[in-house]
């Protein structure tokens, strides 16, 4: 079993967030108190909540890594997903490209993925039919080729970069 990190890539950009959405909750605060002080009483705990609960969510990057089991890849990214892929249903896994594919999962949130699992069949209990799962990871060579080593047969790379084989020379 292998974990992978992710929050290096993904938690600094939320902290920005959660720092302007507290700006968000002073200045709508004191503007909404001037006028309606019940109302902004009731936004700002509203808000607040918000605020704590993406917090927190920030928080559980750390403890909630992405990981690659005997059987199974558990795709998580901290409080707000977690997805388990049993090994069966992926058909590859490399490196994100640059296009923008409508049927895969986008777990990297507000950050450019660098991994995409691929998947055999749609994942079941969707809204939308997903065929793969991209996320962005701390380690995208290491986490395919850990999931390369569990995959039946050679999965071959058409990403943006491959995973350097320990059997090529180094030498002319």
């Amino acid at each position: 079993m292998k974990a992978f990190t992710y929050h290096r890539a993904l938690a600094p950009m939320l902290w920005v967030l959660a720092g302007l959405a507290s700006i968000e909750l002073l200045v709508t605060h004191l503007l909404v108190a001037h006028w309606f002080p019940r109302v902004a009483l009731v936004l700002s705990v509203a808000s607040l909540c918000g605020l704590m609960w993406l917090i927190r969510a920030i928080a559980k990057m750390r403890r909630r890594p992405v990981i690659v089991g005997p059987d199974a890849v558990l795709m998580a990214v901290g409080g707000f997903r977690r997805v388990n892929v049993p090994l069966g249903a992926v058909a590859g896994v490399d490196a994100a490209g640059n296009e923008r594919d409508r049927s895969a999962l986008n777990l990297a949130l507000v950050a450019h993925p660098n991994v995409m699992l691929e998947l055999r069949a749609p994942l079941p209990g969707h809204r939308r039919r997903i065929r793969s799962i991209a996320h962005r990871l701390d380690d995208p060579l290491g986490f395919i080729a850990a999931v390369r080593e569990r995959l039946p047969g050679d999965q071959p790379a058409t990403g943006s970069f491959t995973v350097p084989s320990a059997s090529r020379s180094s030498g002319p």
